[in-house]
């Protein structure tokens, strides 16, 4: 695993280059879809990298519990899931805005226009502010068990709030619900390269903390 984790680090960029090469390159060839066409091809990539912004915060959240009970017991290695929680919350942060002007441009090419009261962009359009405002409160007091903490909340809030959000224009889970093998492939093709550039722009993250 070090061996790896070093191989990561000397190559870095060219590691996260070659995810996002890939990524587009997926996303190019995806299948078409009959009503949208090759309009479809943005919505599979919204869709894996909405789902990938939603795990790394709950990554985020996890860690951030492990962080909690350790400095109940004092534990030394609640300091490192604290590192690892801030990492994986900023990364969060990172697809979170990086997808929000995506999910508008989304809805204009393929609604025609935008519709601000969707609660499908509502809900996490004010959570991407919330997520600004928690990762500089969280850089400000640098507490482990504070960062644990509200990185834990942040994760369960985000989770419960877009479980229960309505759909107004948005379909609900459009690519699993067609009934189509190859489009629900194509996308958990991009999930999976989405989720791998995650956990190396995490690591990096992790990486440009400096030793405490």
């Amino acid at each position: 695993m070090s061996t790896l984790l070093h191989a990561l680090r000397r190559y870095r960029w060219q590691c996260m280059l070659a995810s996002l090469a890939l990524i587009a390159l997926v996303a190019a060839f995806a299948p078409l879809e009959k009503t949208l066409g090759e309009r479809i091809r943005l919505v599979y990539f919204h869709g894996a990298w909405v789902w990938t912004g939603k795990i790394a915060f709950a990554l985020a959240g996890l860690s951030g519990i492990a962080a909690v009970a350790l400095s109940l017991t004092r534990s030394g290695r609640a300091s490192g899931w604290a590192e690892a929680s801030l990492a994986l919350g900023r990364t969060g942060l990172f697809f979170w805005l990086t997808y929000l002007p995506v999910s508008l441009l989304v809805q204009q090419i393929n609604w025609g226009g935008i519709f601000w009261d969707e609660p499908r962009w509502r809900i996490p359009a004010a959570f991407g502010v919330a997520a600004v405002l928690v990762q500089v409160a969280l850089a400000l007091f640098d507490l482990p068990w504070l960062t644990g903490l509200i990185n834990a909340l942040f994760g369960a809030a985000l989770w419960m709030a877009l479980g229960r959000a309505e759909n107004v224009l948005h379909p609900d889970s459009p690519i699993f619900n067609s009934g189509s093998a190859n489009m629900a492939g194509i996308f958990l093709v991009l999930l999976a390269l989405s989720l791998l550039f995650m956990g190396q722009f995490a690591l990096w993250m992790r990486d440009r903390r400096p030793p405490a």
